[in-house]
């Protein structure tokens, strides 16, 4: 996933309402309406979220076969599987490089343990 649909992502789901309604959207498909009173937000407020959401490829809409006025929104779930991929990259590198620290402490102790048995074995003589 390149950097600025990463940053896009995250700029998106900044928002509480929106976080709100992807949570909503994992459950299953809503109409507008529907997302507005489950988020007490106003009808104006939840078309501006879910445009925003739908720019960002976070959602997607249909038309109903029965009432093309009416539109019904789901989870896209690619980009959420493209952030996670990113996540377990950093996830990755972090775990890389604590394992690396890891390894020179206990280099660093084995060291300096050693050279304590060096000078307590000299001064014994």
């Amino acid at each position: 996933m390149a950097e600025d649909q990463v940053d896009r992502f995250f700029e998106v789901l900044a928002d509480p309402t929106r976080r709100q309604v992807v949570q909503l959207l994992g459950e299953g498909p809503r109409r507008a309406g529907q997302l507005a009173a489950a988020t007490g937000a106003s009808s104006p407020a939840m078309s501006r979220h879910l445009k925003l959401l739908l720019a960002a490829g976070l959602i997607a809409d249909e038309r109903v076969p029965d009432d093309a006025r009416v539109r019904l929104f789901r989870l896209n779930p690619e980009p959420v599987v493209a952030v996670q991929a990113w996540l377990d990259q950093v996830q990755a590198h972090w775990r890389d490089q604590l394992s690396s620290f890891q390894r020179h402490v206990e280099q660093r102790a084995a060291d300096q343990a050693a050279a304590n048995d060096s000078t307590r074995g000299s001064s014994d003589d």
